[in-house]
């Protein structure tokens, strides 16, 4: 009998229950959106002056520049730009069979296969030396070699020039002690090319320099000393072991050497001005003139995206070349 009250007793209680149900949390109704979404408007609204002013000095300019290569701009057309012909292809049909413009082609070749490895390689050695072998005025030393990087280009070319000047420069006088006479550096076709090399060189070591010290800075100091524990000498460690982990600081160097020595033209235009007999005429150099002193504007855009394109194959060519033994 009291089960059954129980039971009974239970079922009633059941019954008079209500099944409890999970309370579903109130949703929230959300305004559109802005498709960029807020952080990203504000970060457009912040890069609004940056844009306009790059639309403006850099990317229109490099545009019309592509335009201006296919058609004959000219002297007439800086005030009457719409009547500017096109003739297709004929600037870069033209150019390569210039022979001014083939010679500048070679120089800049020239100034690049002799400047660029100089100027890796002499950066290498300061960064080694500053970074390990002297302890004192170190700082001093530093800011002597990067002094060059800073300084002005007419002030170096006035430096330089007393330097090879034929008759009261520094070489000349150092020669005529010795009893020999030192050559016209600037004004002879065989020396003019390797001053203005050296010149850049000892111009661009600096920034090489500084690169190459973050680097070997970066080197751990454990791996040379398990070198040297292993009987490594000096040269054993410089090829095995500091040089393979500076690869990605060499091939940085190298790219934006290699970019800069492309597009030479402040050492030409002030130390020689292309002579003596265009033996020191570069393509930057030689664009400058078919563009601002015979006003051949389209010619001279043409060669300018002939410089590009040869700027942008050496660069991928150093990239694939040097990243591969990066990895």
């Amino acid at each position: 009998m009291s089960l059954l009250t129980g039971s009974a007793a239970d079922g009633a209680a059941t019954a008079g229950t209500r099944p409890v149900t999970p309370s579903k949390r109130p949703t929230r109704r959300t305004g559109r959106r802005h498709p960029l979404g807020r952080r990203n408007l504000h970060g457009w609204l912040f890069s609004t002056p940056f844009l306009v002013l790059f639309a403006l000095f850099m990317l229109f300019p490099i545009v019309a520049t592509l335009v201006m290569s296919f058609t004959d701009f000219g002297a007439r057309n800086v005030t009457r730009p719409l009547e500017a012909k096109f003739v297709g292809v004929d600037n870069y049909v033209q150019l390569f069979s210039d022979d001014t413009f083939r010679t500048a082609l070679f120089n800049t070749a020239y100034f690049v296969v002799v400047g660029v490895p100089l100027t890796i390689v002499l950066g290498l050695l300061v960064a080694i030396l500053l970074n390990n072998g002297i302890d004192r005025a170190r700082t001093f030393f530093r800011v002597g070699f990067y002094a060059p990087v800073v300084t002005a280009i007419v002030a170096v070319a006035v430096v330089w020039r007393f330097v090879l000047d034929p008759s009261d420069g520094l070489v000349s006088g150092l020669a005529s002690e010795l009893g020999m006479t030192a050559p016209d550096f600037l004004g002879s076709g065989t020396w003019a090319m390797p001053s203005l090399i050296a010149m850049a060189v000892w111009r661009n070591l600096g920034t090489v320099m500084v690169l190459f010290i973050a680097g070997l800075q970066a080197v751990p100091t454990e791996v040379r000393e398990a070198a040297r524990l292993d009987g490594a000498g000096a040269w054993q460690e410089l090829r095995r072991i500091t040089v393979p982990l500076l690869r990605p600081t060499m091939l940085y160097a190298t790219v934006i050497t290699t970019i800069g020595y492309l597009n030479v033209f402040e050492e030409p235009f002030v130390m020689t001005q292309g002579g003596p007999s265009n033996s020191t005429l570069t393509v930057s150099l030689d664009m400058y003139r078919e563009g601002f002193n015979f006003f051949h504007m389209g010619y001279a855009s043409a060669m300018a995206y002939v410089l590009f394109v040869v700027i942008m194959g050496i660069t991928v060519l150093q990239l694939r070349l040097l990243k591969d033994n990066t990895r």
